[in-house]
């Protein structure tokens, strides 16, 4: 068990990492080539609990944390080695970086047009997509206490400041919530907000229990922690402190959900998750559970049949499986869509009726949450078979739709419509709601 004093690694001290000296030179290399255009952070939790270090570099959690060379396309990774070797300026170096960071679709799923305003002001940090949810990006929680190489937020924690999403407004997004009545989640994200003090997160939560805003019925909170640094929640100076708040927010008769983001079961493994994962039950929190489906990290029925267990054993309900976004690594990390449905049908296959509260694998796409229900002859033609689960207009929700068959696809816009159709049925009210500028919420966090 490592110590319980937290110690960040990045870019400019990682080589201060005892274990580091298990690396070859060109993994060395790679940290830093890469490391220049994609956010890289980690801790000594993660360093000597969780990752193998005889099965470096294929380790996964050594992929989920640390930058290999394959997360760049090999045309940016030769530009960015390069200009590394001729020691350009900071502001040479930076100037190259983001404009690579830019050619990665750094803000999928049409995040811009999530964006609320309240009496005439834009909510920054806050993202309002599917009817019920609103998000809201904390200003002080907008890090991690390590990131994730498939992050689709990674703009967040590169100094592009045009691209972040984050608020100190919590007036404001409580005067947004009274005149949107029908919004009964918030969902606290980042970043990381457990990566606050509890004192700067009950600043912002307490005004939500207020009686005024009664339509919001569930708090959720985003979290990567549990995985990352389960001593927020055992041994941090303020964990008994968190743990009053989780119980005051129940006691208020509003319900908190933690959505915590495990993607490989090793990250249940340590007696300190396990140890965490009780103590935020015993407040009366519910724990939900979501991660993609990540090549290298656990595109396998196995894993996934695994982490489901091991969630349920631990009284977490598992709730996602996610299609890894089009944005950043993709080009890594992705599993087609087909090949997906089959790992996550395999595993279903594989458990029982209690771990089978998951959905997926679903995309958090532009006009919404669209499930992957499967493959299937229609009218003599091999097609994909999908649904929304959560939508811009919520008369998409439960509407399946079909796509031709594309073994190859990782995304919705690789999709074509079956049966000859030019458009989905949801094309023509997208492009409308976009060009009127209605913005209704959720996305899942992290992932």
């Amino acid at each position: 068990m490592a110590a319980n004093s937290f110690k960040s690694y990045s870019l400019r001290n990682y080589n201060d990492i005892p274990q580091i000296q298990k690396l070859s030179q060109s993994d060395k290399t790679a940290i830093e080539i890469v490391g220049n255009v994609l956010p890289f952070k980690t801790n000594n939790y993660v360093i000597d609990n969780l990752i193998n270090w005889d099965n470096i570099p294929v380790d996964p959690i050594y992929t989920l944390t640390f930058p290999r060379k394959e997360m760049l396309l090999d045309k940016h990774y030769l530009i960015m080695e390069k200009l590394i070797k001729e020691n350009p300026s900071r502001e040479i170096l930076t100037k190259e970086a983001n404009r690579i960071r830019m050619e990665l679709n750094p803000h999928p799923a049409g995040q811009k047009h999530n964006v609320p305003s309240v009496d005439g002001i834009e909510l920054a940090g806050v993202q309002h997509k599917y009817r019920e949810t609103v998000l809201f990006f904390p200003s002080q929680g907008q890090t991690c206490h390590a990131y994730c190489t498939f992050c689709f937020r990674w703009p967040q924690f590169v100094g592009m400041n045009e691209l972040k999403f984050a608020t100190k407004e919590i007036e404001l997004l409580s005067r947004y919530l009274m005149q949107h009545r029908e919004v009964t989640d918030v969902l606290f994200t980042g970043g990381d907000p457990m990566i606050m003090k509890t004192k700067i997160l009950s600043a912002y939560i307490e005004p939500l229990l207020d009686e005024a805003l009664y339509n919001i019925q569930t708090i959720r909170i985003g979290t990567k922690a549990i995985g990352y640094w389960p001593n927020r929640f055992l041994t941090d100076d303020d964990a008994d402190d968190l743990m009053r708040l989780f119980e005051k927010i129940n006691r208020s008769g509003k319900n908190l959900a933690i959505m915590a983001h495990f993607n490989h079961p090793v990250e249940l493994s340590t007696v300190a998750a396990q140890d965490a994962i009780r103590r935020i039950r015993a407040t009366g929190a519910q724990i939900r559970t979501q991660s993609p489906v990540l090549k290298h990290i656990n595109d396998s029925p196995d894993v996934w049949a695994e982490l489901w267990r091991k969630q349920v054993n631990n009284n977490c309900i598992p709730y996602y499986m996610f299609v890894a976004r089009d944005t950043g690594a993709q080009h890594f990390f992705a599993v087609s869509l087909v090949d997906a449905w089959k790992i996550f049908r395999e595993a279903y296959q594989k458990v029982s009726g209690v771990c089978r509260t998951v959905r997926g694998p679903s995309m958090s796409s532009t006009p919404g949450k669209i499930q992957v229900l499967g493959v299937s002859n229609v009218r003599d033609e091999k097609v994909i078979v999908m649904r929304f689960l959560q939508g811009r207009d919520p008369d998409w929700i439960a509407r399946p739709f079909f796509a031709e068959y594309d073994d190859s696809a990782t995304w919705l816009d690789d999709l074509k419509p079956a049966f000859g159709e030019e458009k989905f049925f949801f094309e023509d009210e997208l492009e409308n709601i976009f060009h009127e500028h209605v913005y209704d919420d959720e996305v899942e966090n992290f992932e």
